[in-house]
């Protein structure tokens, strides 16, 4: 569609080894109920906060699986036209996993892997795109963090493709650069370079919840890891990163007061 935005954030797929056990884990720890959906030739379940879808859950393939890929979660970033991106992204040096493919009465794909090696898709949608430009409610993705080898290399490739703008940095000592990003008007997460004991460049993906404390607690119980945190961050933030049963990683977001 031609009023489809460059470079939203839009739908968010869990790819994970155990599907029928993803939902109980996040509903305890998000809030989220799921919904199937009857669209397409197979049964696929989507996440739902409050009434409105924001994504899906997927087994993770078997090749994936062959490849070394753990459970993760995938971010969508909306294009206007798919195969304009699929183009410039191979051009700026990302692989293609899969597509450029057509999914019918939902858009059209392509699951790309950037330079430094973290995965995403982007997605052309069949009508109007999923999610919005302003802040996000609790239950909604709300930072969308990339880890990776090259921050500079990386965010080149990002910007280009997407048209996001560079935000503030920060210095984080022996961590080095803490670039944050924004599309327009609304801020969209952070780009740095990955820590040495994790294995691989990936996209980590925060949940604003009302109370973060409370949450990493339900993730423990329900089976999950906190990695770190939960602490505060500048601004009066609170976060905490985490893993799900299955291994894949996410963030949780508790705003400060305004």
């Amino acid at each position: 569609m031609s009023d489809t935005p460059t470079g939203r954030f839009c739908w968010y797929e869990l790819m994970t080894t155990d599907p029928g056990a993803a939902p109980g884990f996040y509903q305890a720890v998000t809030g989220w109920s799921t919904e199937g959906w009857e669209g397409g030739s197979d049964p696929y379940t989507m996440w739902v906060n409050g009434d409105t879808p924001l994504g899906g859950i997927m087994e993770l393939p078997e090749e994936a699986r062959d490849q070394g890929a753990p459970p993760h979660w995938l971010p969508y970033i909306s294009t206007p036209d798919i195969e304009d991106t699929t183009t410039k992204a191979k051009d700026l040096g990302a692989s293609v996993l899969v597509g450029p493919m057509e999914l019918p009465e939902v858009g059209a794909i392509t699951v790309l892997q950037d330079p430094q090696g973290a995965v995403f898709s982007a997605f052309q949608p069949a009508t109007s795109t999923p999610g919005h430009d302003g802040p996000p409610a609790v239950g909604e993705f709300s930072w969308h963090e990339l880890a990776t080898t090259d921050w500079e290399s990386a965010w080149a490739f990002y910007s280009e493709l997407f048209g996001w703008q560079r935000g503030d940095a920060m210095d984080m000592g022996e961590m080095g650069t803490y670039q944050m990003y924004h599309r327009g008007a609304h801020p969209l997460g952070g780009v740095f370079n990955k820590p040495p004991h994790m294995p691989a460049p990936c996209w980590i993906l925060y949940v604003r919840v009302a109370d973060v404390a409370a949450a990493a607690g339900q993730v423990t119980a329900m089976g999950g890891k906190v990695l770190n945190g939960p602490m505060e961050v500048p601004g009066g933030d609170l976060i905490v990163q985490c893993t799900d049963p299955q291994g894949a990683m996410f963030a949780l977001h508790q705003t400060a007061p305004s």
